[in-house]
């Protein structure tokens, strides 16, 4: 997906984007974008909480364009007297549509019995913090967490991380030899169809700067690694359980 931001126009945080006045309105928010972005899918255009400012989804990236389609700004708008940022919850929601679309037969899941919670981890074989959370797995599983893995290998795709997490993927027990290879036992080289890039692109979509990232139900996202009781504290104040 086309990335959006100020430098696309190279005209700073607030970015002229046509000269026309027109009718604020999602039509025509569309069709002034369209003019100036044509290569990028825009999923939904809706009113912001400020008035004459629109909120424009392209994947889960946001923007806010004003209603004649003529200004447009990146970034997140926080409103100073609650101290809240009103543009996480949109966003949280679109990786949560994004991580659903995955489909849970595309990841390798580590569940305990009985869980309260689901986190959807992007994590790479060879990243230490990675391993020092999967060294804690059933940890994890003791405070109800169950983790959903995505394979990120920062190195990218001619790494050994990369070529690894392939194998992993293409192991008759996707468990057993994601724990070996994140234990430094190595995992036998093996190739088949597989979903890696697929986690790669997501989680550059999604913005992952770094491993093991975390996503938690409410779509908010942590970046680190994070013990099992902190990490348990922390999905049961998000409230989606």
């Amino acid at each position: 997906m086309s990335s959006i931001s100020p430098v696309l126009f190279g005209l700073g945080a607030l970015s002229l984007v046509t000269g026309s006045a027109l009718a604020g309105d999602s039509a025509t928010i569309r069709s002034e974008l369209a003019k100036v972005i044509p290569d990028v899918k825009i999923d939904s255009v809706t009113p912001s909480p400020i008035d004459g400012l629109y909120e424009v989804m392209t994947g889960t990236q946001l923007m806010y364009v004003t209603g004649d389609g003529r200004y447009f700004f990146d970034g997140r708008i926080v409103d100073l007297k609650t101290r809240t940022d009103i543009s996480e919850p949109r966003i949280a929601a679109a990786r949560q549509q994004a991580i659903a679309k995955v489909g849970e037969d595309e990841m390798v899941i580590f569940a305990p019995d009985d869980y309260k919670y689901t986190v959807t981890v992007f994590t790479d074989i060879d990243c230490g913090y990675c391993r020092k959370l999967h060294s804690q797995i059933d940890e994890y599983g003791d405070e109800g967490i169950r983790v959903r893995y995505l394979f990120y290998p920062r190195a990218g795709n001619s790494s050994s991380s990369y070529k690894d997490a392939v194998s992993v993927w293409c192991s008759d027990d996707r468990q057993t030899a994601l724990t070996d290879a994140k234990s430094g036992k190595g995992v036998e080289s093996k190739t088949c169809d597989n979903p890696v890039d697929e986690h790669m692109a997501l989680g550059q979509e999604l913005g992952v700067r770094g491993t093991p990232a975390l996503v938690l139900e409410s779509g908010e996202m942590v970046p680190g690694y994070v013990e099992p009781k902190r990490l348990s504290a922390l999905l049961e104040k998000s409230g989606k359980p």
